[in-house]
């Protein structure tokens, strides 16, 4: 079995699992997270190729990281994960990407994603579910942070951190390659643990 193929399967099972869990049918799912039915089918028979925003709206609505629906059970009390060894969750046209690199467990997980967001390239983001806190540090280059609307310039060796329960976009700034360390809190709750 590929990688492409086991990491599908994984996704499948846990997506299925979630759901079952949050007692939701894959009408209700597909309608809370705006999602096709045909697509929810089809990502539960480890079929299709999901999108970033797809596995947001998901996890968001199940009330879940999006770890929590790519990861398989974890092997070991010390995880160690190079960026090499994770795909793009989103890659841009001109060369940036967003890598999720993990989540840690327990009752309110931290996402931990690494991203290159390449001069004028942009993500607008969907709002978070209510709750959920984003922190950006900006280790090389500049960015825009746009919460809500306002732009909020952010350089190397600058944090910021916002409530990410509103519209907000990432954008490179400057000319340079801006590199950024991104942590996503979630909120507490037992639907939240990966």
């Amino acid at each position: 079995m590929t990688e492409t193929a086991a990491a599908l399967r994984t996704l499948a099972h846990n997506v299925r699992t979630a759901r079952t869990r949050a007692g939701l049918s894959l009408d209700e799912l597909g309608r809370r997270a705006k999602v096709s039915k045909g697509s929810l089918v089809g990502l539960e028979k480890a079929q299709g190729n999901p999108n970033f925003a797809t596995l947001v709206r998901l996890a968001d609505t199940l009330g879940v990281s999006v770890s929590a629906l790519m990861e398989g059970p974890t092997e070991s009390r010390i995880r160690v994960v190079t960026a090499e060894a994770v795909m793009p969750l989103w890659t841009g046209p001109e060369g940036s990407e967003a890598r999720l690199m993990l989540t840690t467990s327990g009752p309110a997980p931290v996402e931990v994603w690494r991203w290159t967001l390449q001069p004028g390239e942009e993500y607008p983001s969907h709002p978070h579910q209510a709750g959920v806190v984003e922190t950006v540090s900006v280790t090389a280059g500049r960015m825009a942070l746009v919460v809500d609307g306002v732009e909020h310039p952010v350089e190397a060796g600058q944090t910021a951190a916002f409530d990410a329960d509103a519209p907000h976009t990432y954008r490179g700034a400057g000319t340079e390659t801006c590199r950024l360390i991104m942590t996503v809190h979630l909120p507490p709750g037992p639907a939240s643990t990966t």
